[in-house]
């Protein structure tokens, strides 16, 4: 965290804090003068090489189990997202039958929250990063916020993800701007810092502020080197968004 805030960040995000009780979480966020912007929830054992539980059958009480424990977490550190990870499907699953787990799964996780301060996000985890990742595409996203009510979640839109998936990021965003809760920045190809691949990030930045957007952008890359040494970016990127 002190790391994060000496290299200029002004908040952080992580998918599995637990190891830091959150209790003392919420003391070194404060310490820092950090927030703390999105975690994962049932993101599953990663010892066993699982990327979630939400959409694998079989798994609905560990679901709800690991879902509890973030929002109880998310609460006491004040993070405003969980993202339910909806995981790898082993092999011989039931498409169809993962998709009504994934739904209902996500109906429990919207109406755990209704009293709480913690909103639900979605996000599309292309297979070029997370190989049979099930929630792969935001066409998919897309069709099961709308099967649970276009009002009840947030999307994650990561940049990398959208691009290897062809799909335009900054038309959604222009379309559908509320329904944005949180932006992760990774240049295509080698989904690495900004200014290594393709996207133009100065026309993407642009769109978010002029819909008005406010909540946090992350940067979820791979360094092609050094990280402290790749963060040459950052400058301009503050610049950018001080200045408007």
């Amino acid at each position: 965290m002190a790391a994060a805030r000496q290299a200029g960040f002004d908040a952080v995000e992580h998918p599995q804090p637990f190891a830091v009780p959150a209790y003392r979480m919420a003391e070194i966020l404060d310490a820092e003068g950090l927030a703390f912007a999105q975690m994962a929830a049932a993101s599953g054992d990663a010892a066993r090489g699982e990327k979630g539980i939400t959409a694998l059958p079989g798994r609905e009480a560990d679901f709800r189990d690991a879902l509890e424990r973030s929002l109880d977490y998310a609460e006491t550190i004040a993070c405003p997202f969980v993202h339910p990870m909806a995981g790898v499907l082993p092999e011989g699953t039931n498409p169809e039958k993962a998709w009504n787990v994934y739904l209902g799964d996500l109906a429990h996780a919207i109406e755990r929250c209704a009293a709480r301060k913690v909103k639900v996000l979605i996000e599309a985890i292309s297979t070029v990063a997370v190989p049979g990742y099930f929630m792969s595409t935001m066409d998919m996203a897309l069709r099961a916020a709308d099967a649970i009510g276009p009002d009840q979640v947030h999307f994650l839109i990561d940049t990398f993800h959208s691009r290897a998936t062809g799909f335009d990021a900054e038309a959604f965003i222009l379309a559908q701007a509320s329904r944005v809760g949180h932006v992760h920045i990774a240049d295509h190809p080698g989904r690495h810092e900004p200014g290594t691949g393709t996207i133009d990030f100065m026309r993407l930045l642009d769109t978010l502020q002029g819909k008005g957007y406010a909540a946090a952008i992350g940067f979820e890359y791979i360094p092609a080197a050094d990280t402290l040494a790749g963060l040459g970016w950052l400058p301009s990127w503050k610049q950018r968004l001080h200045s408007s």
